[in-house]
C-alpha cells in the first residue's frame, strides 16, 4: 500500500542518529528520501560495529528505504546539483552547525530563492540562535543542560548514562518529524514553505513535562530519588534472587493490592498509599526483600496472569520474542544486499497499511548516476564530475 507521505520528496543531509532516525520514520511512511552524503567524509554510522556481510547493522537500519547520492558540497559543481534538485525535492533535513550550509551556498535562503515552497528542517544541539549556537555537544550534554539528568539516577551514585539517546531521538528526531509535518500542513494551506529550527536541548527541556511544570510554576525542584516516579516511592526496579529485575509500577490502589497479595504480603498495601517518605522507604525495603526470595522465572510466572502493573525487565532478544511484541509485528525482515536481515519495524500502524521495506541502507553514492542522468547530465559529464571529486 502507498504510504501516507508518498507525496513528500526529501533531501537528507544529516549523519549519525538524529536526522537519519527522523528520515527513517518518514521513509517508512512513504516519503521518498535521498541522502546527500560526502564521498570525502564518510558518515561514521557506516563504520559502527557490528557488521553483517560487511554492512553496519546500524547503517542498514537507519537508512532503510532511502537512496544515496555522493556529493562533495565544497565543490561548486556539487552545489549546483543540489540547487538543481531542490525544485523537485522540496523538503530538506540538515544537521550541520548553524551557518555551515550557508557557507556552502545551499542554506535555506539560497534554496528558498529557487523554491519558495521549500521546507527546511535544521536539527542542532542548541538551535540557530543563542550563545551556544556554535558549540559542540552530544546527547549526554543536552540531557545535562536541560535539567533532566539532575534527577535521573540514584542519590548515592548521581546521574546515570541512559540506555538510548533520549536527546538525539526523542529530542531531535521526533520533534523534527512533528515540525516537518506541521510545516507541510501549513504549506498546503498557504503555499508557503519555512525554516524549522530544532534544538535538541530545547526539545529535551520540554520533555521534563510534569517535573518541569512543578519547578517553573511552584518552585519545586526535583531531586534524585525525590519524586514518585524517579525512585522516591516504591515505583521502581527490584532485583530477583538470580540477579534479574522486575519493574513495579503498581501506583493505583487496586494494582498495589494485587502486587502485595501476589508477594504474599497483603498487609503492605496500606503502607504504599502513604505519602510519607519514611513509609515509602519502608515499603521499598519490604518489596526488595520479597523479590529476593525467588528467581526471575518464579516472579514472571506469578505475575503473568495478574493485572498489577508488574513486568519483567527483558533483554532486547527477549523483548523481540515477547508474545505481545510478536503479535504487533515489531520485527520485520528487510533485504540488505543479497540477504534478509531482521530489523525493528515502523511502529506506527495505519489502517490502510504500509509497504514492506524495499531495502536496507545503500552504498554511498549508489544512486548518484541514476539521479544525475535523470537531471539530464550525460555519462561523460558524470565521469568528469567524478574525476573532479565533486561526485561520488
Amino acid at each position: 500500500m502507498p504510504g501516507p507521505l508518498e507525496s513528500l520528496k526529501i533531501l537528507d543531509f544529516s549523519t549519525l542518529l538524529p536526522g537519519p532516525f527522523a528520515s527513517l520514520m518518514l521513509a517508512d511512511m512513504g516519503a521518498e528520501v535521498l541522502r546527500v552524503e560526502s564521498p570525502e567524509r564518510m558518515d561514521l554510522v557506516r563504520m559502527l560495529p557490528p557488521h553483517v556481510n560487511g554492512v553496519s547493522t546500524s547503517h542498514a537500519y537507519l537508512n532503510r528505504n532511502k537512496g544515496s547520492i555522493g556529493l562533495n558540497l565544497k565543490a561548486r559543481e556539487a552545489q549546483a546539483i543540489v540547487r538543481g534538485l531542490i525544485a523537485d525535492y522540496d523538503v530538506v533535513i540538515d544537521q550541520f552547525r548553524p551557518g555551515v550550509m550557508d557557507k556552502l551556498g545551499v542554506g535555506y535562503e539560497a534554496l528558498k530563492a529557487i523554491n519558495p515552497r521549500l521546507i527546511y528542517v535544521s536539527i542542532t544541539g542548541y538551535g540557530q540562535t543563542g550563545p551556544y549556537r556554535d558549540r559542540a555537544g552530544h546527547d549526554i550534554n543536552y540531557l545535562a543542560l536541560s535539567g533532566l539528568a539532575s534527577y535521573t539516577g540514584r542519590r548515592e551514585e548521581g546521574p546515570v548514562p541512559l540506555g538510548m539517546q533520549v536527546a538525539d531521538v526523542a529530542g531531535g528526531s521526533l520533534h523534527a518529524v512533528a515540525g516537518l509535518l506541521a510545516a507541510v500542513v501549513h504549506r498546503e494551506r498557504t503555499g508557503e514553505g519555512q525554516h524549522v529550527d530544532i534544538s535538541m536541548t530545547d526539545c529535551v527541556f520540554s520533555l521534563n513535562a510534569m517535573a518541569g511544570a512543578a519547578c517553573l510554576a511552584a518552585d519545586v525542584e526535583p531531586e534524585l530519588e525525590g519524586t514518585m516516579l524517579n525512585g522516591g516511592s516504591f515505583y521502581d526496579y527490584y532485583r530477583t534472587r538470580d540477579g534479574r529485575w522486575m519493574a513495579v509500577g503498581s501506583l493505583e490502589p487496586q494494582f498495589l493490592k494485587a502486587l502485595c497479595e501476589t508477594l504474599g504480603r497483603p498487609e503492605l498495601a496500606a503502607t504504599g498509599l502513604s505519602a510519607s517518605k519514611r513509609d515509602q522507604q519502608k515499603l521499598k525495603a519490604e518489596l526488595t526483600a520479597a523479590f529476593l526470595q525467588h528467581d526471575f522465572s518464579h516472579w514472571c510466572e506469578q505475575f503473568a496472569a495478574v493485572d498489577a502493573c508488574v513486568e519483567p525487565v527483558l533483554s532486547l532478544k527477549e523483548a523481540a520474542r515477547h508474545p505481545q511484541l510478536v503479535a504487533r509485528g515489531v520485527v520485520q525482515q528487510v533485504p540488505v544486499g543479497d540477504v534478509m536481515q531482521p530489523q525493528m519495524a515502523c511502529p506506527i500502524v495505519f489502517g490502510s497499511g504500509l509497504n514492506v521495506p524495499r531495502h536496507g541502507g545503500k552504498a554511498l553514492g549508489e544512486d548518484s548516476e541514476r539521479i544525475l542522468l535523470g537531471m539530464g547530465l550525460t555519462p561523460e559529464e558524470i565521469a568528469a564530475l567524478r574525476a573532479a571529486r565533486a561526485v561520488g
